[in-house]
């Protein structure tokens, strides 16, 4: 592992998962907008600026072979366009706890499926920030229909890493994201179109702009950046622990805007998940990062409700 990835990963996944939970702080502002049209402006946008960002950094259009290009679509079909439908369909048959219980599994799903051999700090560990995860955003309930739809979100979302990891070392992260967000604005363009049909789209308010907007730049752009920039340094089971942080975020953007008040629950899933995240990155430290994209080698910027559509409200708010 080269010197300094694995501190630099762990700051860009803690937050790129935390920065993904603020967006519970403008699903109010977008409630009313049509959900997948919101959804193809959102990664259009998001693409546009990936793109330009990869443009500046010299970063030029590389050639891909058949696998990779396989990956890549799949990737998105799964990751970004299947993951939305799922989780906006488990909403709602369901409800949005349902949908948060099961993919608050994610970091154990990633623990057991992310490396050859999962280290039993890691796994133990991911077991602890579902719990956290589970209880702050509730055990959630409801049907058949609801329940297999989170199930499907769950494995997409697992697609969402994975898929990426091999594409990583020859791609880096600006361009996996820019590709993929580009590639997923035609596929929610034609659901918008085939399920809304003309109120797909429609000039946003100023407040729906803004929402829109924060989602583009925050929660797609830059939080999809460093979480593929984390991947590779420190392997998808050890980033898979910070996915618990997503309603940690939640609970604390709703402080700040003094939108709620955290429950005991709140606090002590919150508590149980940076526990998690701290066994697990101790059982986890001697493990080897995956090579870093050679975008890494420019002067790119690095730091540093449940789990939504990747990563926006799906469904109008409930308050």
């Amino acid at each position: 592992m080269r010197r300094n990835a694995r501190p630099g990963g762990i700051a860009m996944a803690a937050s790129a998962m935390f920065l993904v939970g603020t967006l519970a702080g403008v699903s109010g502002l977008i409630q009313d907008y049509p959900v997948y049209g919101g959804q193809a402006v959102r990664y259009a946008v998001a693409a546009v600026i990936l793109l330009v960002t990869a443009r500046v950094l010299g970063l030029r259009f590389v050639r891909l072979t058949a696998r990779e290009g396989a990956l890549l679509t799949a990737l998105t079909l799964l990751g970004l366009v299947a993951f939305n439908v799922c989780v906006i369909e488990a909403t709602r048959h369901a409800g949005p706890s349902l949908a948060g219980t099961v993919l608050a599994t994610v970091p154990l799903a990633l623990a057991l499926l992310g490396g050859r051999r999962p280290a039993p700090l890691v796994v133990a560990g991911a077991v602890i920030v579902v719990a956290g995860a589970t209880l702050a955003t509730g055990l959630g309930s409801g049907n058949l229909p609801g329940l297999l739809w989170s199930l499907g979100a769950l494995a997409c979302e697992v697609s969402f890493s994975l898929l990426a990891l091999p594409l990583l070392p020859k791609l880096g992260a600006v361009r996996v994201s820019a590709y993929t967000t580009a590639l997923a604005v035609p596929l929610l363009a034609a659901l918008a179109l085939l399920l809304d049909g003309a109120e797909a789209l429609r000039v946003p308010t100023a407040p729906e702009a803004l929402g829109l907007a924060y989602l583009s730049l925050i929660v797609t752009t830059i939080a999809f950046f460093m979480w593929y920039s984390a991947l590779p340094r420190l392997g998808a089971d050890v980033a898979g622990l910070f996915a618990g942080l997503i309603p940690v975020g939640a609970i604390t953007t709703g402080v700040v805007l003094g939108l709620a008040t955290p429950t005991a629950a709140d606090l002590a899933g919150a508590g149980l998940v940076i526990a998690g995240i701290l066994t697990g990155l101790y059982g986890g430290r001697a493990r080897k990062s995956y090579p870093l994209g050679d975008e890494s080698e420019e002067r790119c910027p690095s730091s540093t409700t449940p789990i939504f559509s990747r990563w926006a409200p799906t469904t109008r708010s409930t308050g």
